[in-house]
């Protein structure tokens, strides 16, 4: 069954890039979630207060890449523990984020982030609520890293490359 969900994970063209190469993972889209500021352009959102985060839009194929395993995946290319940062990207609109459609699925999301508490002493920063908006962002930042190579974003190609060899079944812990 396709399902959705919505994550931020800092710079949202390297989460693109390596969400996108999950196998189970059907399609991506980049764009802003949960702020206050309809239809917000990458610019308003880089240079003011937006409250929107950097978000990857994903449908997933459940059969074959389980909510949990995804989430799994995800906690690979962000520091759960920064907030407001990841990589060299400061600000609010960098952001981590789990953002969802279902009650069901918030209640994993929150179990899995409990879960991941576990592994960390500091606090856990990842925000965890229900998608209230997302906008998406303009045709030149879907698939960015696909066009742009050679862009700059927190998310290793070492990290994507490790993402597109994953196989349902294998350890989620890529690192």
């Amino acid at each position: 069954m396709l399902r959705e969900i919505y994550l931020a994970g800092g710079c949202y063209w390297g989460a693109e890039k390596f969400l996108g190469s999950l196998q189970g993972v059907i399609a991506t889209e980049v764009g802003f979630a949960n702020g206050f500021v309809e239809k917000p352009s990458y610019e308003t959102v880089k240079h003011t207060e937006t409250g929107h985060a950097e978000t990857v839009h994903v449908t997933y194929e459940d059969s074959i890449l389980p909510l949990e395993t995804l989430l799994e995946l995800f906690y690979n290319i962000i520091d759960p523990t920064s907030v407001n940062q990841q990589g060299e990207d400061i600000g609010t609109q960098y952001r981590t984020g789990i953002y969802t459609l279902t009650d069901a699925d918030l209640a994993a999301a929150r179990a899995s982030l409990d879960k991941l508490q576990e592994k960390y002493t500091k606090p856990v920063a990842v925000e965890c609520r229900p998608l209230d908006c997302f906008y998406t962002a303009e045709e030149y930042h879907q698939k960015y890293l696909d066009k742009n190579p050679g862009g700059y974003c927190h998310v290793s190609l070492g990290m994507i490359r490790k993402a597109a060899s994953w196989k349902p079944g294998d350890p989620t812990d890529l690192n």
